[in-house]
C-alpha cells in the first residue's frame, strides 16, 4: 500500500507517518518552518501488509511561489509512489481552520487535480486535544465542511502521542481499502503520474537515445554561445589593434614634424652663429662665403641676418 502525506507545515505529517509505520521513520521537531526539506519514503510491515509512506515538505504553504521548485518536488513525490498511490492523506491540525489553510488545500487540489478528491482521506491530528466531536468541530466552519464533502475517503482522527494505539492505524488502512474499492479498484492517477509511469516502462535503449539527444542539443547550444562570445572578443581585439596602430602613426608623424622643425631652426640660425657671427661666416665654404660677402660689409651682412649687427 502506498500513501502520500500532504498538508501545511506544522500540520503533523511527519508525526502521522511515524504513527502509521510504528517507528520514528521521519524527523519531527517543533519549528515554524518545515523540518522536512525533500520528499522522503519509508516502508514498514503494518498489520501484516507492506505499507509505503511518502512524507512531503511544506511545499503547499501559501508563501511558496516558486512554481518550478514545486514541480520538481511533485515530480520526485510521483516517482516515489510509482506506479500510483492508493490514497492521498490530507493532514489537518485540529484547531481553528484558517483561510491560509483553506488556500493551502486548494493549492494541493490544483496540483493533483480534482480527480484526487475521490482518493483523498482527511486526517485530523492532535486528536487528544479535541474536547467535543469532530462533527461539532467542522460544523462551525463552512470551508472545512466543503472540503470534507469533496473527499471520497471521509476523515479520521489521529493521536500521535499514543503511537502504541495501533487500532487507529488499522482503521486508516481500512479506509484506504474502502477508497480503492469505491473507485472500482483503481488507484489515484493523473497526467503527471501517467508520464512517469510511461517513462519507467520505456526501454533502456530508448532512454539512452533520449538522453543523448538532449545532451547533443545542449552541446550545440553551448558551442553556438561560445562562437558568439569568441566573435565579440575578436572584434574587440581588432578595434583595440586598429586604435593602437593609429596612435603609433600619430606619434611617428609628430616626431617627423618635430625633426623637420629642428632642422629648419639649425639651418636658419645655428647655435654658433648667435655666439660668434664673424667666426661662423668665416667657417662657411668659400663659395658660400663669397656669395655672402659679395658687395656687402661683414657687419652689415651680419646685421641683415641677425638683426643686431
Amino acid at each position: 500500500m502506498r500513501l502520500v502525506l500532504v498538508g501545511m507545515t506544522g500540520a503533523g505529517k511527519s508525526s502521522s507517518g511515524n504513527t502509521i509505520l510504528g517507528r520514528k521513520a521521519f524527523r519531527v521537531a517543533n519549528s515554524p518552518s518545515s523540518v522536512t526539506k525533500e520528499c522522503s519514503k519509508e516502508t514498514e510491515n503494518v498489520a501484516g501488509r507492506e505499507v509505503a509512506v511518502v512524507d512531503t515538505p511544506g511545499m503547499f504553504d501559501t508563501d511558496i511561489t516558486e512554481e518550478e521548485l514545486l514541480k520538481q518536488k511533485i515530480s520526485k513525490c510521483i516517482n516515489m509512489t510509482a506506479p500510483r498511490p492508493h490514497a492521498i492523506i490530507l493532514v489537518i491540525k485540529l484547531e481553528t481552520f484558517t483561510e491560509e489553510e483553506r488556500l493551502s488545500v486548494e493549492k494541493i487540489r490544483a496540483v493533483f487535480g480534482e480527480e484526487a478528491d475521490k482518493h483523498t482521506i482527511v486526517l485530523f491530528t492532535h486528536g487528544e486535544e479535541l474536547t467535543g466531536s469532530v462533527e461539532e468541530f467542522t460544523k462551525a466552519n463552512e470551508a472545512l465542511k466543503e472540503i470534507l464533502s469533496r473527499c471520497g475517503g471521509g476523515y479520521h482522527v489521529f493521536n500521535n502521542k499514543d503511537v502504541e494505539d495501533r487500532s487507529q492505524v488499522v482503521e486508516v488502512l481500512q479506509k484506504v481499502d474502502a477508497v480503492v474499492a469505491t473507485n472500482g479498484g483503481e488507484y489515484y492517477t493523473s497526467d503527471s503520474y501517467q508520464d512517469v509511469e510511461n517513462m519507467l516502462k520505456t526501454k533502456p535503449e530508448e532512454l539512452k537515445k533520449l538522453y543523448e539527444k538532449k545532451l547533443q542539443d545542449r552541446e550545440r547550444q553551448l558551442e553556438a554561445r561560445f562562437a558568439e562570445e569568441m566573435k565579440k572578443l575578436q572584434e574587440r581585439i581588432e578595434t583595440l589593434t586598429a586604435s593602437e596602430q593609429e596612435k603609433e602613426e600619430k606619434i611617428k608623424e609628430l616626431e617627423r614634424q618635430n625633426k623637420c622643425e629642428m632642422t629648419e631652426t639649425d639651418l636658419c640660425c645655428p647655435a654658433n652663429f648667435s655666439s660668434n657671427p664673424k667666426l661662423y661666416l668665416k667657417s662657411l665654404p668659400i663659395p658660400l662665403n663669397r656669395a655672402f660677402f659679395e658687395g656687402t660689409d661683414v657687419s652689415s651682412g651680419v646685421r641683415n641676418l641677425n638683426g643686431r649687427y
